[in-house]
């Protein structure tokens, strides 16, 4: 038996096991409300589901969806979390239009120790004070600029690639674009003091995904702890330096931003933002650039589409402008987003008792919006696993049977500040890769996932690369 034969059947076994667990409502309804429970399981004792959702979490989450609907609870690593599925729900969630769900607590709980007070840790009017001095560093015109800067980031990188039977493009994905976050946003260039600091965060990112939620010496997230400890003093050692300068990379901007009645952030502030904006476009951009390369080799006529595309503009690298010209690959990249959300999930904590579809939710309880589950729901997308581009064609749009069926930038007042940066950063790197290589996957591979900041590849991505 295969290693991945065993690892599947071994999947199964748990899956069925936490299926057998007791089903029961989460808390009962106020007297008079008409509001419905919400019921679910722990899964299995200790772990809950936690094996299935890190490992399996596509799968799991349409049984679930098929056995309790759209709203249930269960038990995830060591939290008792409702889990909602299903445009409508994600929708509630997102727009929070009574202001009962908070971002920071369930955050906090997740990755509050490496990415404390970032942007999406913060809620309501604190969460728009410094939203609105961070939008200075999101301009048409700092977009233009990061891109000028990335553009020969990204030629150096993609000239060290090496055609290969087994290429890796997930982790060559993860290189590239952590020196282009470290670049642009922090412009540091290559060197001891880049590789120190990528090194650092890293281990915060990793930290962050811990199944051992313990300060334990060796472990994960004590690496992850020491991690954040020298992030904070890279940063913190250098804001002089940076306010002071005319630099135009994100640290400098941040360092220098004023909103017009003349709101700063202050050094701590700063400190946390960048730690925390430099695992959001990292992560995020790595997750779409391999898996959309992933889906090119596995569909050879469409990186041939896109490659007959890119050589039409007629330049090695585009320009802000030329993005509009591109629309194939537009289409790929959000097709690719769509299968393969870079944000999993939206993750809340109710600070007052509320109701999603109908169903009493508590205050105090943490919640999960499914955002890779709801775009992979036959219920809004025909033929949900099936790669399909055109979909987003003008022709078809599927993606606008609801406002929130396609959402892997989330959306409300939350909703990713970062999203043209991170589409803008994918294009220019997919446009120049595809003028400088082809690459292919075998037919039957099918990378085994585990879950991160969004579903992500355990083996690299392996791929056949050859020059173009």
């Amino acid at each position: 038996m295969t290693t991945r034969a065993l690892v599947s059947q071994l999947q199964s076994a748990i899956s069925h096991a936490e299926r057998m667990a007791a089903t029961r409502p989460l808390a009962v309804p106020p007297a008079g409300s008409g509001l419905k429970p919400v019921f679910g399981n722990r899964g299995l004792p200790v772990i809950g589901h936690t094996v299935s959702v890190l490992t399996d979490l596509l799968d799991s989450s349409r049984r679930r969806y098929e056995e309790f609907g759209p709203v249930s609870w269960g038990v995830t690593l060591g939290a008792k979390a409702i889990t909602v599925m299903g445009p409508d729900a994600i929708e509630a969630v997102a727009t929070n239009r009574d202001k009962a769900f908070s971002t920071e607590g369930f955050y906090d709980y997740l990755i509050g120790p490496f990415f404390r007070r970032g942007i999406l840790l913060m809620d309501f009017e604190e969460h728009r004070h410094h939203r609105r001095i961070m939008q200075q560093a999101f301009t048409r015109d700092r977009l233009l600029g990061y891109l000028d800067a990335m553009t020969p980031a990204i030629e150096r990188a993609l000239s060290r690639w090496r055609p290969s039977e087994r290429f890796p493009v997930y982790t060559a994905a993860k290189r590239l674009t952590l020196d282009i976050a470290t670049e642009v946003f922090v412009g540091e260039r290559p060197g001891a003091d880049a590789d120190r600091l990528s090194q650092a965060f890293v281990a915060a990112v990793q930290g962050g995904h811990a199944i051992v939620r313990a300060d334990v010496p060796g472990g994960t997230w004590a690496r992850g702890l020491r991690g954040r400890r020298m992030l904070e003093s890279y940063f913190r050692e250098r804001i002089p330096a940076k306010r002071a300068g005319s630099g135009q990379d994100l640290f400098s901007v941040l360092c220098r931003a004023e909103t017009e009645d003349g709101d700063r952030y202050s050094d701590d502030d700063i400190v946390n933002h960048m730690i925390f904006v430099l695992m959001a476009a990292h992560d995020t951009s790595t997750i779409t650039l391999a898996m959309t390369a992933h889906y090119l080799g596995k569909h050879p006529e469409w990186q041939d589409r896109l490659r007959e595309e890119a050589a039409a503009l007629g330049k090695p690298a585009v320009e802000h402008a030329d993005l509009d010209r591109l629309p194939q690959l537009d289409m790929v990249v959000k097709e690719a987003m769509r299968l393969n959300a870079p944000v999993g999930a939206l993750f809340r904590q109710t600070v007052a008792d509320t109701e999603i579809l109908g169903h009493h939710i508590p205050a105090g309880t943490k919640v999960a919006a499914q955002i890779y589950a709801t775009q992979r729901l036959a219920q809004w997308w025909p033929e949900p696993d099936v790669f399909d581009p055109e979909r987003f064609a003008e022709h078809r749009r599927e993606d606008k049977v609801h406002r929130y069926a396609w959402a892997p930038f989330g959306g409300g007042a939350h909703k990713c500040i970062g999203m043209h940066f991170g589409t803008m950063e994918v294009k220019a790197i997919l446009h120049q890769l595809l003028l400088k290589y082809r690459w292919s996957v075998r037919p039957d591979y099918e990378p085994p996932m585990r879950y991160g900041t969004g579903p992500m590849p355990t083996d690299g991505l392996p791929i056949r690369l050859r020059r173009a």
